[in-house]
Order: structure tokens, then sequence, then C-alpha cells
């Protein structure tokens, strides 16, 4: 595929992209002319046939036909099979090295409260991005920051403080925090807020009580984090506290006032970013305290000089794009070397058939819940096919496919959009799915198993001439484009769908053509075939933080 649209590049100098006929007939590729028609003054029709002169045959390519404005490729099978198998055998099939460093920023939770399920697409979001980037040959580093201070981590002090009787947490310690942020927004009063703004202050001051208690609670909710990082396999590789850098930034935005970079008015330093249609924006208060966007800006610097980035990636709701718009445009006004490397990857919130979650009114779905009901949803799955399995095998398998559905359902959708959870959906061995694509990877395993034999080390690969077999083949050939794309663009919903068209692909093959009792040549080119096609979702699910199960 690539390997075309370079073809065309050097006669067209455009952006090309490729279409997959919805014919065979009509090709393994086509490139619609459309899009050149404007600038070419000309035809798509005229473009494509003068296309077709001029464009040199790659060696994959068999035959080059135009077919009104498109131009269609037809592959030499046996040629692109032999081609791609081989690089698949030779391992590391799809890795690049891009070489390049770069900190992918995501989940940053309050200690106010457990992690709910918008922080798990936050989550999974970050460690695809993380594992696409790393199978790309950069060196990534994951970054988490924790938010530990502020008026919402006071609420949960508060309330503790007033109701707790000194309690030491009876449940999952995170939880046990979140139960009195809960508490305190059920009472919630004049008062209460203005006794809110005095131990944020007395905090400020490092008043002896309040900062015991909020290192107590913090502790409390830290750890309960760490134990469901652990339950998803997650680790960082820094963590920043907001208490760390809170007040940080300041002489940063002094320096640009002094140089006429940014200006003063009643309500403080501000940014003018009007001409970016951004308004304006406090950077630092008129009594000299620092906002969000103060540290921000100091933390954005900081992280290119303690690790050399070439990029730097933030994981974060939609609901914060104006401000990172915002961060974004003061670091270029500042002249701020690496701000083009800023990017901010902006997601859609998780809704539930409920309705919104509302962590104040204890109306959320707990991460660990979440975790626990996919569990609980898969393990019927489980009793309901292998009844005989043990019990600790049972308990494994439901949660590698429990939570497999889960990470699947969340990241399938194009990042930038909202999305609906439907947990007995996302467990479906049918359909668009995590577990299906586990299962066809299972099936793969059952027939490798019966084969009894090693992988033959060749085949004859002429022999795969059935259009079932050139399409597993053309879509092996995709993954590292895709895998490419999905890295340098931050579409990571591209995998999920490459993993699940190589799946439809490969049970629409199993159910029309034998495999182990056809004679022995086309036998050992279809094993050989089908263990590609098993590699390769093997290095999609585990870039996905998937389980792969030999069986289900």
């Amino acid at each position: 595929m690539k390997e075309i649209a370079d073809a065309i590049r050097k006669v067209v100098n455009a952006d090309v992209a490729l279409e997959i006929p919805p014919d065979p007939k009509l090709g393994d590729f086509a490139f619609p002319c459309f899009s050149l028609s404007k600038t070419l003054k000309k035809s798509p029709q005229q473009i494509a046939a003068e296309l077709a002169k001029k464009i040199e045959k790659p060696k994959s390519v068999e035959r080059i036909e135009v077919n009104g404005p498109y131009l269609n490729f037809f592959l030499k099978k046996s040629a692109l099979a032999e081609d791609v198998i081989k690089k698949i055998r030779a391992g590391n099939y799809g890795r690049k090295n891009q070489g390049k460093t770069v900190m992918v920023e995501f989940l940053s939770p309050n200690t106010n409260k457990p992690l709910h399920l918008g922080h798990l697409r936050n989550l999974f979001l970050g460690m695809a991005v993380s594992n696409t980037l790393e199978f790309l040959g950069n060196k990534v580093i994951r970054a988490n920051l924790v938010n530990d201070r502020g008026v919402h981590i006071c609420k949960s002090m508060l309330a503790y403080d007033k109701w707790g009787n000194g309690r030491e947490p009876d449940k999952k310690p995170d939880h046990f925090v979140g139960d009195f942020y809960v508490l305190y927004s059920k009472n919630e009063n004049d008062a209460l807020k203005a006794e809110i703004q005095q131990m944020l202050v007395r905090w400020e001051k490092k008043d002896q009580h309040v900062r015991a208690l909020w290192k107590k609670m913090n502790k409390w909710a830290i750890k309960g984090f760490k134990e469901t990082y652990k339950a998803l396999g997650v680790q960082f590789d820094k963590e920043y506290m907001e208490s760390g850098i809170y007040g940080k930034g300041r002489e940063i935005v002094l320096d640009g006032l002094k140089n006429g970079i940014f200006s003063k008015n009643e309500q403080g330093i501000i940014a003018d970013l009007k001409k970016e249609n951004l308004g304006e924006k406090v950077l630092l208060r008129s009594d000299g305290t620092s906002v969000y966007i103060t540290q921000d800006i100091y933390l954005a610097m900081k992280k290119f000089s303690d690790y050399n980035l070439d990029r730097s990636i933030y994981v974060v709701g939609s609901e914060q794009d104006y401000h990172f718009k915002v961060l974004i445009s003061v670091l270029h006004r500042l002249n701020f070397s690496h701000a083009a490397q800023v990017y901010h990857l902006s997601y859609g919130m998780v809704f539930l058939p409920e309705g919104k979650m509302k962590s104040r009114e204890g109306k959320v779905v707990d991460a660990d819940d979440i975790m626990a009901e996919i569990s609980s949803l898969a393990r019927k799955e489980v009793d309901k096919r292998y009844p005989k399995l043990s019990e600790n095998e049972k308990l494994k398998r439901s949660k590698k496919i429990g939570y497999a559905a889960l990470r699947f359902y969340l990241l399938r959708t194009d990042s930038s959009k909202s999305m609906m959870y439907h947990p007995e959906e996302s467990l479906s061995f049918e359909g668009e799915t995590g577990p299906y694509v586990q299962y066809t990877y299972t099936r793969i395993s059952s027939i490798l198993r019966k084969y009894k034999k090693a992988i033959p080390s060749d085949a004859d690969y002429g022999l795969l001439s059935h259009e079932l077999e050139k399409k597993l083949i053309v879509m092996l050939s995709e993954f590292p484009d895709v895998i490419e794309t999905a890295g340098n663009k931050l579409r990571l919903h591209l995998i999920p769908h490459f993993l699940l068209s190589l799946s439809q692909a490969f049970n629409e093959y199993y159910h029309q053509c034998p495999i182990i009792r056809e004679e022995e040549s086309l036998r050992d080119a279809r094993i050989v075939l089908i263990w590609c096609v098993r590699e390769v979702l093997h290095a999609g699910l585990d870039i996905l933080n998937i389980d792969a199960i030999e069986r289900m």
C-alpha cells in the first residue's frame, strides 16, 4: 500500500489516500482522482488516464487499470504473499525506528475520590498511545500529574475532619476517601464553603493539623489508585504532584510582563489572545497568587528540559480544550522553542445509558466497580462455555476476557467523540468486541495445535490463490501502515478496527477453506498464512494491552 502511494506521490506531489474497492474484480487498491481535479483543472477521468501512463509501476503491482475517475491497482499475489510472510516470520513486523523521545501524560486523578469510568477511557488511551509510539521505535515516558491539592481536595478533608471520627479505611482506601467527598457535597452550605476556603488558606500556610490530615488522606487515595493500576497492568515512569509544582511559573509570567508579552489589569497579569479567538486569559491573579495555567506553563517547559523531549502529549478530556489552546498559545507568545511540539490529545466523554456521571452526587461508575462487573459478566460466559474448568482458571480467564472487553470497547470509538458504554454489548463473542478478536486468536491457536508439527519453514505460497487468501494477505500487508498512521496521527481507534477486520476476514476464510484436511502442500501454505494472521493479531492486542489467550 505504501509502495503504491509513494509511486503516485512522485507524479502528483499531493496527499494520497488509497481505498479498497468494494469488488475484488476492481483491484486490490484504488486511487480516486477527484481531489486532484481542482488543482490540475482537469476532469477526474482525464487525470486517471494520464496518471496510468506516468506512474512507475511498483514491484508488487501486476497491472494498473483506469476505471472512470479511479486508478485501480492489481497486486502480484504470490510475490506479495512471499514478501509479507517473510517479513512477519523475521519478527518485529511493522516496527519502525523513529528514534524520538516523547512524554505522554495521562490519567491525572484527583486525590479526593476513586477513579471512574471516564478515567478508564483516558488510561486505556494513554497506554495505547504510549505502546504504539514505542512500537514505532520511540522512547516513551509515561507520566501522570496527580492533582493532590486545592478546593476539591479540601472538601473530602473537611468532611473527614468533621465526621470521620479518626476512622481508618474499612474498604479500598480511595473509595473510603471518596465517600467523604460525597458526604461533603450532600451537606454543602455557605458556612461549609467558607470553612473550605479557610482550610485551603491554612494548607497554603502549612498549618500543622491541615497538612497532617492532607498527607494521611492523600496517602490513602494514592494507595487505592495503585491497586487499580496494578490490576490493569499500568506503570508510570514519572509522577508529578500538583503540590510540588504549585506556585511555580510566577517568574515566567512576571518576565513576560516585563518584556511586554503580557499586560496587567484589575484582574492581574493577562495574556491578550483575542487574535487567536481565545479572549483574555488571567495568568497570575492581582494578589499575586497562581492559577492552573501558571503552573502548567512551568511544567510544560520543565518536561522538555528534564527529558530533552521531541514531543509532549497531554491526554485530557475535551472539556479542557480551551485550557490547552491557551497553554500552547502562551508558550508560542513566550517564544518557547518547543511550543509546536506540545499537543493536546482531546477525547470525548463516556456516558452510561442512565445519563451523565456526577462525582459530587455519588452518581458515578467507579473504575473498580465496572472492572468487577465486567469480570462477573465474563465469568457467566466462561461458566457456560467451559463448565469443567477449575475455579482458579475460570477466574483468570474471566478477568482477561472482561478487561479485554472493557479496553476494546473504550478504544474502538474515535477518541475525539463522546460515547455510550454498554457492558453487556462489549462482552459479545460475536461482533465488534475485544472477546471476538481474542476468540479469533484462540481459534487459530487451536488449529495450530491440531497440526501437531512445527510451522513449516517454507511453503508454496503460489497455492494461496483463493480470493479470501488474497484478502488476508493484502490485509496483513497493511498492518505496518495502520500502526504508523495510528501513532503519527494519534488515531488509536484505527488499531481496534484493523483487528476486527482481520478477525472477520479470517473467520470467513475458516468457514470456507479447509486447512488441516487439505493435501500437504496447500495445507502447509495455509498453516503458515494463519500463523501470520495470529502473529499480527497478537501484536495488535499487545499494543492495546489486551491478553492474547491460547484457550478461552
